[in-house]
């Protein structure tokens, strides 16, 4: 009898195991790799870089030596900060600067935006010329452009703004003549606007972050962005854009690498899509070694302990392993081991070539 109750217990306690495992959700599964390889974690950069996008919302009051402190650990010597007029207001943009100006003037490079409300006014134009000016006048030192100003801004009419409309060309254009250049996101991965079901890669990413979700009888499909953004890269060679994130491209790089050779005048940085990077490391090492020079460090949030990733993906040979946010890329990483002459270009030389008025004496050459 008491074999049988013991048996009993052992095969309850089976049980209640195979039900917790039956009940386990697919975005639940996350086991530890069972892999036993060398790991370097690297969470000094090898060169100080320059962070090409990075948003400071709080920049006007923030404690900005502080903020030094940290970026400092990971040799981090400038972060552009692409949201110099916050939400939208003049005396945002002056408060980052002063801030900047009065505790660390050569820490920040501070980039301004323009707001598309109101582009029906026939003075749309000609008063965002005007404002640009000044705020450059006032030390900002490029253009940062949103994407909701390709996907979600309105005209009065309830129709979508496009990248290219010609009522923004002439703003474009003031860009190129006062030597500032243009970081502009457009769209999102192209996974946004394929169906949410079991052949779209970012299913995990769609069911937790539901809103990340794209209809282009809203916003307009991919193509249609993506064919809008590389047309103002077209027709205004003056004018230096840099195209966040890769312009969606980094799961193609082949596409990219086309890109880059029809469009002289367009850069790239690597924010928000070291994964991408990160899972093809012979191809992206030979892309980043091709266009060495038009490709910039970013990042796009500020979280320390994220740039670990950008830096071991950069400068590692380590295999399989794993990115900071699972939903984001369930696959894992390989070291790309770049030479330090690409680093270098890759850190901050190329930055130093296209935004202006960064101290060149923060680097070593």
């Amino acid at each position: 009898m008491k074999f049988y109750k013991i048996s009993f217990f052992v095969i309850s306690i089976l049980s209640i195991h195979m039900l917790v495992a039956q009940k386990m959700q697919f975005e639940d599964y996350d086991p530890p790799s069972t892999l036993v390889v060398p790991e370097n974690i690297i969470k000094k950069a090898k060169f100080p870089f320059i962070d090409v996008h990075n948003h400071q919302f709080r920049m006007p009051t923030q404690d900005l030596k502080e903020l030094v402190t940290e970026m400092d650990k990971l040799n981090m010597a400038v972060m552009v900060n692409l949201s110099g007029r916050g939400r939208g207001s003049d005396e945002h943009l002056k408060g980052a600067l002063e801030n900047v100006k009065t505790n660390t003037p050569s820490r920040f490079i501070v980039f301004t935006n323009i707001n598309l409300q109101g582009i029906d006014d026939p003075n749309w134009t000609e008063n965002t010329v005007a404002q640009l000016e000044k705020d450059v006048a006032m030390g900002a030192n490029g253009l940062k452009i949103y994407k909701s100003q390709g996907m979600d801004n309105k005209d009065s009419k309830g129709n979508r703004i496009k990248i290219n409309d010609p009522r923004i060309g002439p703003v474009w254009e003031k860009c190129g003549e006062l030597g500032i250049p243009v970081l502009i996101h457009a769209a999102d991965p192209k996974s946004f606007w394929d169906a949410h079901d079991n052949q779209n890669e970012r299913w995990l990413e769609l069911k937790l972050r539901s809103r990340r979700k794209r209809d282009a009888n809203v916003t307009g499909s991919w193509e249609t962005i993506i064919k809008e953004q590389h047309s103002i890269f077209r027709k205004h060679t003056n004018t230096k854009f840099i195209n966040a994130h890769l312009g969606w491209y980094g799961n193609d790089l082949a596409k990219l690498a086309k890109l880059m050779d029809e469009i002289p005048n367009m850069y790239s940085e690597i924010g928000a899509v070291i994964a991408e990077l990160g899972r093809q490391p012979r191809n992206a090492k030979v892309f980043l070694t091709k266009y060495q020079d038009r490709i910039m460090f970013g990042k796009d949030s500020w979280n320390p302990e994220e740039y670990y990733t950008y830096f071991r993906v950069l400068e590692s040979n380590d295999e399989y392993f794993p990115y900071y946010k699972r939903y984001h890329a369930f696959w894992k990483m390989y070291g790309l081991d770049l030479s330090d002459e690409v680093l270098k270009k890759l850190y901050y030389k190329n930055a130093l070539n296209v935004i202006p008025n960064i101290d060149k004496n923060l680097f070593p050459e």
